[in-house]
């Protein structure tokens, strides 16, 4: 029996490197194919919307007009899962407290429950006051001024989503609103003082967030952190800390979250979100008290003790952001429907039950198809998190919504969130500047302040980024809206 001829050398090494070619196309082709499987499942989804508006709707003689409409309502709702949620779940998955499949569950679950339980149950059809209903009376030409506002919406979140910024929807909304208002009825038809107002939140909403944010960061280094007895200290504070979570988020979801359920006023919210805030601090201190023991007393042991509240306060912001967000994405569509199948423009318009499913399902599939960019932008890629500081911006963002009501002032909930981590890494900077200073002074070798000013901890590319994008998204939105008006004028 001859024996095979043992190959060469040099013809084994060949064969390892077109089997190397071949692993290395087919890692080329599955990065290329995941973005595809989203955009194909998206797309489905929106068709799934359009042809259920049929059926859902009960039938109307506009039916192409509805098919149209509920096409653009789920592609909006899309991108406000894809670019909006990052901010409730980019904390906790950057601090390791959730995973990415962690949190896109948490995510999805809450926001659809927020959506169908406490969605807006009314919503002004011209978006919140934005352009005079008197001033756009024909109902053909008011569906067409919506039809554009729900789709340069959509298109400028996408646009904002692909470049990784996080930007409002409620802005890109009431930009797309105002720019076909605009044409469709002059610009003496848009209430300027209010969009005065929504201007003045640019400012307004992520410097109260980041200050709000710091404050509590500081709190935590000085009594927790900082001190000798950690483990003590944080039994004594972190029950107050929960607490004072659990109150915010119940005046929070109490003023703003549960409108449809039950109207609460702001004291009536204080009030509830106080007893429930004590109730909570007298259940959570044995709890914290049984967490932590056999802690070793060092700050890596404090990170356990805030994990699971900052879980559940990133379940809860999702709830919130679901009531109150689904309307930016179903509210121009809501008002379609009641356009073509009542033949006007009301001033307030029900949302209809099929409207709030398609806003609910569309928030989630976004979230899940395409809102892990932004988590991973949000939660890691301004400055570093761990599950304290995660924890402050979660706490900014549900105080600073109740301090805005208090005195007034109008927010975005996606500029409080994101100014929270801007806050939270600005004051890191800050305060390792400052005991670099300190330290240098005690050991007779002042840091260069030159050297001191290196130590940069926020990513200074994405903060301008996602400033540029928050102070054009009105005006960008606005300009796209007009031209798609235009467009639909023409062709129809």
């Amino acid at each position: 029996m001859t024996s095979q001829p043992t190959p060469p050398q040099n013809q084994w090494k060949t064969l390892d490197k077109d089997l190397g070619r071949i692993v290395q196309l087919e890692q080329a082709l599955l990065f290329v194919s995941r973005p595809m499987i989203a955009i194909s499942l998206g797309v489905l989804f929106i068709l799934v919307c359009a042809v259920a508006a049929i059926v859902l709707a009960g039938g109307s003689s506009s039916t192409v007009i509805l098919v149209t409409a509920a096409a653009f309502g789920a592609y909006m709702a899309l991108n406000i899962g894809a670019n909006d949620v990052a901010n409730n779940m980019g904390p906790a998955v950057g601090a390791n407290a959730l995973t990415m499949g962690g949190a896109l569950i948490i995510a999805a679950v809450f926001e659809t429950a927020g959506a169908l339980i406490a969605g807006g149950d009314v919503v002004s059809t011209i978006s919140g006051g934005i352009v005079s209903p008197e001033a756009v009376a024909d109902p053909d030409t008011f569906v067409w001024a919506m039809m554009a506002a729900l789709l340069a919406a959509a298109l400028w979140l996408n646009l904002a989503t692909w470049v990784g910024a996080p930007v409002s929807t409620t802005h890109s909304i009431v930009g797309g609103v105002m720019g076909a208002g605009i044409m469709a009825a002059g610009f003496g038809a848009v209430n300027w003082p209010t969009m005065g107002q929504i201007a003045a939140s640019w400012v307004i909403s992520p410097l109260l967030g980041g200050v709000i944010a710091a404050l509590f960061l500081a709190f935590i280094k000085a009594y927790i952190n900082d001190v000798p007895d950690k483990i003590g200290a944080a039994r004594r504070w972190v029950p107050v800390l929960i607490g004072l979570m659990a109150g915010a988020f119940s005046a929070y979801l109490a003023v703003k979250g549960l409108r449809r359920v039950v109207d609460v006023s702001l004291t009536g919210g204080l009030l509830l979100g106080l007893s429930i805030g004590v109730a909570v601090t007298l259940a959570a201190r044995p709890m914290v008290r049984r967490q932590s023991e056999g802690l070793e007393n060092r700050k890596k042991s404090l990170k356990k003790l805030f994990a699971l509240p900052l879980v559940v306060s990133a379940a809860l912001l999702s709830f919130a952001h679901g009531a109150n967000d689904v309307a930016n994405a179903v509210g121009p569509l809501a008002a379609i429907a009641h356009a073509v199948q009542d033949g006007g423009a009301g001033a307030q318009v029900t949302i209809p039950l099929w409207v709030m499913i398609i806003g609910a399902a569309g928030i989630s599939f976004g979230l899940v198809l395409f809102g892990p960019k932004l988590i991973r932008m949000v939660g890691g890629e301004i400055t570093k998190l761990n599950p304290m500081r995660a924890y402050c911006v979660a706490l900014s963002a549900a105080i600073t919504v109740i301090v805005a009501s208090a005195l007034g002032l109008p927010v975005s909930s996606t500029h409080i969130a994101v100014g929270a981590v801007f806050g939270v890494g600005f004051y890191r900077e800050w305060d390792a500047e400052r005991k670099a200073r300190r330290l240098g002074i005690e050991k007779g070798k002042p840091v260069d302040p030159a050297e001191r000013g290196r130590r940069k901890l926020v990513r200074r590319a994405h903060f301008l980024t996602i400033g540029a994008a928050w102070v054009i998204t009105v005006p960008m939105a606005a300009i796209m809206s007009s031209l798609i008006f235009l467009a639909l004028t023409a062709f129809s």
